[in-house]
């Protein structure tokens, strides 16, 4: 066995080694570029068998270097808000103090509701959703009577349910009511829900789109009221929320998340606009907005962070006492949300801050008002393929060249493959974040960095397996016996 494995180690030793060490470090080039391009291939295209294989040995290899790569761009320039389009009122701990435990009875709600309208404002977007009837309606609370209260439980089913009411109120303001999609089906999901029309320009949308074949969405009634439903479902990776969709699929149609139905309602537009090709979507568009996405209709979302924010919040208290001035609301995309402790679905952001689940609602809104999108199209993708592909291959041209101008200097200059390596790492770093800052793409540098350093490691390597070989022995030399001529008598 250990003849077998040392012949194997001279195998690769001398393989290593030939051409001074060129066939060796291209292998290790297109086998890194092969598996950075099975952690990001197009999930609607199917990949070769043996780069499934591949993946499934070594899934995901980059992919964590890359997001938080990405996400370090975020934190060294984050977004900072522009406009103020978005007013959130929370239903916050002092509103839960004055107002009452939730769920709240959604007579209720319905106050908060026509308190909101009455400011104007352009749509009122409710990160809430309603499956289940309300047990303290009137009706409601007529079936729980004894037998002996009839005369009572008569009078209350004669008034309205707190839906009705409700309904009203939302009939009577610009209103979207969220939704949450589902894998599997509960005892409180359905298969469809009341949607605007979207109307899709060319094919392959439902293809790529994230899809679901159930969900959870509120009453019919409470649906049929409403002048939009939309769904609040973010994109998690990891447990950091980096990418929003704008559609998304549901069983056969495809249905609007809360931003974009929020500002089809406030443009009073009949229908959301989807921009397809066979590769996937290209666009989700609105009036005279076109927002650009990634091919599953996601966006990249640049997130500001949180201290920034602050000043879009109201409580709901205040807005139910008349304390909030008119003009926080006027023309603004309100949304309704839960703040309250142990209440709210805490979310963590790209840039590490842990926020409640209706802040990253409004961030995208007023991303798609800005126009500042981030962006990592599939040509980037490629792009950065054929740079690693062709400044790898300079490498391995260049460098085992003992009389290259490189090879001198290394020579010459101690550590000078550490100067080297850190002085191209720094500057294709500068760059990306250069292109990220001034242009809003999202440059892969992670994978440029470990896949060229992996290749100038080859060479490294190569390099300290010619300096480890042993010297050859000297042939030893017998000392030399003096001899005598025939004249060397005594």
């Amino acid at each position: 066995m250990k003849r077998y494995r040392d012949s194997f180690i001279a195998f690769m030793k001398r393989t290593m080694r030939a051409y001074r060490g060129r066939p060796w470090a291209v292998g290790v080039l297109v086998g890194l570029l092969l598996i950075d391009l099975c952690s990001q291939w197009p999930g609607n295209v199917a990949r070769p068998a043996f780069l499934e294989t591949l993946n499934e040995l070594l899934p995901d290899t980059f992919g964590s270097a890359r997001q938080l790569l990405f996400d370090h761009y975020q934190r060294r320039f984050p977004r900072i808000p522009a406009t103020q389009p978005v007013t959130i009122v929370e239903i916050d701990d002092r509103t839960l103090e004055a107002v009452g435990q939730w769920p709240w009875p959604r007579n209720r709600l319905a106050h908060l509701v026509d308190a909101i309208a009455a400011a104007r404002p352009l749509a009122i977007g409710l990160d809430i959703y309603m499956p289940e009837p309300d047990q303290t309606s009137p009706g409601m609370v007529a079936d729980n009577l004894p037998d002996a209260e009839a005369a009572l439980a008569t009078q209350l089913r004669a008034l309205p349910s707190h839906e009705r009411i409700l309904a009203t109120s939302l009939r009577a303001a610009p209103s979207i009511l969220g939704a949450a999609a589902f894998d599997h089906a509960t005892s409180t999901t359905r298969t469809d829900m009341l949607s605007a029309p979207v109307l899709v320009h060319g094919g392959g949308a439902l293809d790529n789109v994230r899809r679901f074949q159930y969900v959870l969405a509120s009453l019919p009634e409470l649906q049929g009221a409403a002048h939009g439903q939309a769904m609040l479902n973010v994109a998690q990776e990891q447990g950091t929320v980096r990418r929003i969709p704008l559609v998304l699929g549901l069983g056969d149609k495809i249905v609007p998340s809360l931003p974009i139905e929020m500002l089809r309602v406030a443009t009073d537009s009949p229908a959301i606009e989807v921009f397809a090709k066979p590769s996937g979507v290209q666009a989700v568009g609105v009036a005279d907005v076109r927002v650009p996405t990634q091919p599953d209709g996601d966006i990249w979302l640049h997130f500001a962070s949180i201290a920034q924010t602050q000043h879009r919040y109201v409580s709901a208290s205040d807005v139910l006492l008349g304390k909030v001035d008119p003009a926080r609301m006027r023309n603004k995309l309100v949304l309704v949300g839960l703040t309250g402790t142990g209440l709210t679905d805490m979310r963590t952001t790209a840039l590490g801050e842990l926020v409640p689940g209706i802040e990253i609602q409004a961030q995208v809104i007023e991303t798609i008002f800005e126009g500042r999108f981030l962006r990592r199209p599939a040509w980037l993708i490629w792009a950065e393929t054929g740079f690693i592909m062709s400044f790898g291959l300079l490498l391995i041209w260049y460098v085992p060249r003992t009389d290259s101008r490189l090879a001198v200097f290394m020579r010459t200059v101690p550590k000078a493959s550490t100067i080297v390596g850190l002085a191209l790492n720094l500057l294709t770093l500068a760059v990306c974040f250069a292109v990220f800052q001034y242009f809003g793409f999202l440059v892969d540098a992670a994978s440029i960095f470990i896949i060229l350093s992996a290749v100038m490691g080859s060479f490294f390597t190569i390099s300290i397996m010619e300096t480890d070989k042993p010297d050859k022995p000297e042939t030893a030399r017998l000392p030399r016996t003096p001899t005598r001529s025939p004249t060397d008598t005594a």
